[in-house]
């Protein structure tokens, strides 16, 4: 599936990585280049390797976990 670039997003807000801590999002824009795990909307960790500084990674998310994310400056979007 593509990222829809049509669908403007409500909001957007700084995330803070955290195993415990909810921190949901429909995209996640990644503004220091590293790897990033999330937990998917159905409860999936999944680990995006070497994301490239300027990326949006349009996943449905709960969680962007701090364990195993090493890429900085992360915003969510909201719907």
């Amino acid at each position: 599936m593509a990222f829809n670039a049509t669908l403007t997003p409500a909001d957007a807000y700084a995330v803070t990585p955290s195993d415990t801590v909810s921190n949901p999002g429909v995209a996640l824009y990644v503004g220091g280049a590293g790897n990033v795990a999330v937990t998917t909307q159905k409860g999936h960790v999944v680990t995006f390797q070497n994301v490239p500084a300027g990326s949006i990674l349009p996943i449905n998310f709960g969680l962007v976990m701090a364990t195993n994310t090493t890429a900085t400056d992360l915003v969510a979007f909201l719907p």
